[in-house]
């Protein structure tokens, strides 16, 4: 074998796992190569090893075989194998994602409700996932959230301070009405500065944290 061959195949050895899309790319394209004549066995590896590196949706999965160029059909009968024996639960997955994101990230129903969907979580499933946050429930992470936070705030003008927290719970998915409450009740009336009661907390955002 000459050295260009070599170094071909060496540069070829070295190439990482990963693959190129961030979800299983590697190991699922090479079953793909492995075996062309057999999509159903394709697809299913490809589920099975995106499976083992998180929890997917179905609509997830659906995604990553339609990317793969597996056939609608087939992506459909080994999606609803899949559904039948368990390995896909779309209730489960949004039930955890929603006790997850609450509890790690602060995220209110709101801002989960929009991470559900943006996985392909139906509007059913994902109504009855973030059901379980009640306005109780909320209200007392909104104000873990601002105490938490303000306590790196202590250089900030007490307005100043004020506003970013508003914000910081708008963009976690908190009604502005609820965040204006919560951050008056641990600052004080005074931590809007003059004119608070005519403007309001700042216009709520909509979420997306990551």
């Amino acid at each position: 074998m000459s050295r260009s061959a070599r170094g071909t195949t060496g540069s070829r050895r070295r190439r990482g796992p990963g693959g190129s899309d961030g979800i299983g790319g590697g190991t699922a394209d090479r079953a793909q190569d492995a075996l062309p004549a057999d999509p159903e066995a394709v697809a299913r590896l490809i589920c099975l090893r995106l499976l083992t590196l998180a929890p997917r949706t179905g609509a997830q999965l659906a995604e990553a075989l339609r990317a793969r160029g597996v056939p609608a059909d087939v992506s459909a009968r080994v999606l609803d194998r899949f559904c039948a024996v368990g390995l896909i639960d779309d209730r489960a997955f949004a039930a955890a994602w929603v006790a997850s994101r609450h509890t790690g990230r602060g995220l209110a129903s709101r801002a989960l409700g929009y991470e559900l969907r943006q996985r392909g979580v139906d509007p059913e499933t994902t109504a009855q996932a973030v059901s379980v946050l009640d306005p109780d429930t909320e209200r007392d992470t909104a104000r873990r959230l601002v105490r938490i936070r303000l306590a790196r705030m202590t250089a900030l003008a007490p307005e100043v301070a004020a506003r970013r927290l508003a914000g910081m719970l708008a963009r976690k998915g908190y009604p502005a009405g609820m965040a204006y409450a919560v951050v008056r009740e641990e600052m004080g009336d005074r931590s809007w500065g003059s004119g608070a009661a005519e403007s309001g907390p700042p216009d709520e955002h909509s979420p997306h944290e990551a």
